[in-house]
Parts: C-alpha cells; sequence; structure tokens
C-alpha cells in the first residue's frame, strides 16, 4: 500500500496506474488546523453521505466510484479499519482549483457583502441580511493550498488556469448539482447554505465530480425549522465545534483535548445529517 497523500480528514494510496483508494478517517479539522480528538463514526459518516449523492446526481455527471463494497477491494484493504469507510475510485487529473457554491449569504460571503456589497466580486443585490438566500446561486472558486487557506479567484482567472470552455462547464455542473441538492435536502428538512465541490479529468479528458460531495465537511447544513434570516444559524455540519472552539478561546497553537460533550453532540450531528437525508439508520 503506497500512501501517497494524508489530509485533514483523508488518506489515499496509489492501489496501480489507474485506481486509488480513498480513507476517510474520523479526524476532524478546523481554522485549518487538525485538532486532538477525533469523533468516533465520522469517516464512516461522511464516506455514506459522499457515496449517497454521487448515486444521486450521476445523472448529471459521472464520478470517480469503482466500487465502495469492501469485498470488492484490494486485498489489502479487506481489513476491519477500513470498512465503511473506504472507496476504490479512479485516478483522474484533478482540476487545480476548489468550487464553491453559495446558495445563502453566510460565513466569510456575509462579512465581505457587509464591507462592500460583493461576494468574492460578485456584486449582489443591495439589503440582504445575513444567512438570506441569494437570488440564485453563485460560484466563487479558489485555488487549492497545499498549506494555510485557500484563495478567492476570480472566473476571469479560472478560465486563465484551465481555459473558457472547461470553466464554463464546472461552473454549470456544480450550480447543477448545488441547486438539484439543495431542493432535495430543503424536501428533507435540510437547507444546504454552501458547499465545496472538486473535479477531475478522466483518460478521454472528459469532466468527472471526484473527491467528495456535500457532507457536513464540505458544505454548511442548516436545520429548516430552526432557519431564521438576520443572524448566523444552528447547523448538523462542524459549525458547532468551530462555535466551541471560539467560544472557549481554543489555543491552536497548544492543542488540547477537546471535552467528550462536545465530541459526542458534533458526532450526533453529523448521524442526524446522514439520517436524515438518506432516510435510513446509521
Amino acid at each position: 500500500m503506497k500512501k501517497i497523500s494524508s489530509g485533514k480528514v483523508r488518506e489515499i494510496y496509489e492501489v496501480d496506474d489507474n485506481s486509488l483508494m480513498m480513507v476517510v478517517s474520523d479526524r476532524i479539522s478546523a481554522f485549518d488546523v487538525i485538532l486532538p480528538t477525533e469523533v468516533k463514526d465520522k469517516g464512516k459518516v461522511l464516506n455514506k453521505i459522499s457515496e449517497f449523492w454521487f448515486d444521486f446526481v450521476k445523472d448529471i455527471i459521472p464520478n470517480h466510484i469503482i466500487t465502495t463494497k469492501y469485498e470488492e477491494f484490494p486485498k489489502d484493504f479487506q481489513t476491519e479499519e477500513f470498512r465503511d469507510r473506504s472507496m476504490l475510485v479512479k485516478k483522474l487529473k484533478m482540476l487545480p482549483i476548489e468550487c464553491i457554491i453559495r446558495g445563502y449569504i453566510t460565513g466569510s460571503g456575509w462579512k465581505s457583502y457587509k464591507e462592500d456589497g460583493t461576494v468574492c466580486g460578485i456584486k449582489l443585490p443591495a439589503g440582504l441580511k445575513e444567512s438570506e438566500k441569494l437570488p440564485e446561486p453563485i460560484f466563487t472558486p479558489t485555488t487549492k493550498a497545499t498549506e494555510g487557506h485557500d484563495m478567492n479567484i476570480s472566473f476571469e482567472e479560472v478560465c486563465n488556469l484551465i481555459g473558457k470552455d472547461l470553466a464554463e462547464e464546472v461552473k454549470s455542473k456544480a450550480i447543477e448539482i448545488y441547486s438539484k441538492c439543495a431542493d432535495y435536502a430543503r424536501s428533507k428538512g435540510i437547507i444546504i447554505a454552501d458547499t465545496k465541490f472538486e473535479f477531475g479529468l478522466d483518460e478521454n479528458g472528459n469532466l468527472v465530480l471526484a473527491d467528495e460531495v456535500l457532507t457536513p465537511d464540505s458544505s454548511r447544513f442548516w436545520p429548516e425549522d430552526d432557519y431564521e434570516v438576520g443572524h448566523s444559524q444552528k447547523s448538523f455540519d462542524k459549525q458547532y465545534m468551530r462555535d466551541w472552539l471560539k467560544q472557549n478561546n481554543w489555543d491552536a497553537s497548544n492543542p488540547t483535548p477537546i471535552p467528550e460533550d462536545v465530541v459526542e453532540t458534533t458526532r450526533a450531528k453529523y448521524i442526524q445529517a446522514y439520517e436524515r437525508l438518506t432516510g435510513k439508520k446509521f
């Protein structure tokens, strides 16, 4: 097993020239720091949510999954530590951008809008309130930073990086995927405020959806029954953990373990999101 990447949450192993094993750990990160305390089963929840969405949007775009079935994994990966948290996927030429789609104004977008009425250089209507739904979802791409924060880039910069035709296709597909999934999630009582997609090209140059899709790690999930415009929202994602860290002046340079009750509440939120979206018990 040749490990070729170890991210904040995912481990990636090279299987052969055409395929990779993507393994989702129980690590949790906040503010670009991996926290010292893991959240039990988080990797399994993320893996299952991604699997659900990849299947849900396969009519819009192909994805990188070869199999998620444990018994079809390479023999090295047929051990308990990999069960339910792994995918055998196609190797792709990944695009050098992260595709952020925002359907509601919140987070850094809200901060930017208050300053000059724009989000990532896109002019928005005057008078929007915090957490309000945008007239249309917007595409606000970023770079992929190996260290530190990703940087916002304009659509023109995306065109320069990957070519205008491919940039137009990526933007259109990302908005279409978000719109279909956000409508579905709303029917299950979850608002998807924003999310991040990653795409790659296969051996024939076709655009393929990859990495993770609409998980609580890559998206903001809000419970619809608590939604109220004008302030920040309760959430099913790791925002609860982020808020706790902020309120407790947690020091990333001197990381201390996270209390068990905070970890358990975070775990419950992830599982609740999975169960609401898929209609299955975890």
